[in-house]
């Protein structure tokens, strides 16, 4: 039984704004760093290649500052320094690079070239480009369509604990795609991305706790997780307004005590405060 099944296909995040000053005014760290990746030190192009993506989430890079210090934030000079850390076998630049060809990001849109290099990151471990990977195969872009390497690909990434593959595989299961159809095991891979914050995995796990689907009927449960789905959701989201429908709807078969015991759940009390 299926509510909210989509395939995610898309694991590209935008950063905030970015303060920039002009080049003149890079620190001795920028400039060491440049010096690093102009001798050709994989690492170091990747930081430059971070540093000048608005769509790098790399907190090691984040984290120092140094994207506050370049002068522009420019896709073709990204894609320039990934491509040169890519080359020498860099998995996150190989990552990265992957969604510039496939989003058109500074380089021409190539869904094959996008698969190559999500390939050799993935071949290397890397959780995203495994979980781009399976995205490729469930809908034959730039790969012939293929569901069971979908699933083995997604699944790679879903042991690494990455949740948008743990939700994606959960979907899997949930309608038999690549796999035998197995409430169960799409209750458990729901479960593991919602307990990570995944809003279409609580709001599905919360329906299958309202049927009894793959888990005992429970109201209580079932309640409180399409409320954290619905929390998640913009006010103005036309998709928060299914997800609150469902909340109320279970709310209209629950009795007292039990709302009472969703509400409380709700309120985040610790176990010295028990539900």
């Amino acid at each position: 039984m299926t509510y909210c099944t989509w395939i995610v296909t898309v694991a590209v995040v935008v950063t905030t704004l970015v303060l920039c000053v002009p080049v003149e005014a890079q620190t001795p760290g920028i400039a060491a760093l440049r010096v690093l990746a102009e001798r050709g030190d994989a690492e170091a192009q990747y930081e430059f290649g971070c540093m000048h993506d608005v769509g790098c989430l790399d907190e090691t890079v984040l984290s120092n500052g140094q994207d506050l210090e370049i002068d522009t934030m420019d896709d073709a000079e990204a894609a320039r320094w990934y491509r040169l850390a890519a080359e020498q076998g860099h998995a996150s630049a190989q990552s990265r690079l992957g969604d510039f060809h496939q989003f058109g990001y500074g380089v021409t849109q190539d869904y094959a070239e996008a698969e190559r290099w999500y390939r050799s990151a993935a071949e290397q471990g890397g959780a995203v480009a495994q979980f781009n990977l399976g995205v490729r195969y469930a809908i034959g872009r730039g790969v012939p369509q293929d569901d069971a390497e979908a699933e083995r690909w997604y699944r790679l990434a879903a042991d690494q604990g990455y949740p948008v593959a743990q939700y994606n595989l959960g979907v899997l299961y949930d309608i038999g795609r690549g796999v035998p159809q197995d409430d169960v095991e799409a209750v458990r891979w729901y479960r593991l991305a919602a307990e990570q914050g995944h809003a279409d995995a609580q709001w599905n796990l919360g329906l299958m706790y309202e049927v009894g689907i793959g888990v005992p009927q429970d109201y209580v449960a079932a309640h409180v997780w399409l409320n954290l789905s619905a929390a998640q959701r913009n006010s103005a989201e036309s998709i928060r307004k299914l997800v609150v429908h469902d909340r109320d709807r279970v709310a209209g078969k629950m009795n007292a005590d039990q709302f009472a015991k969703a509400q409380c759940f709700a309120s985040g009390l610790d176990a010295a405060h028990p539900c």
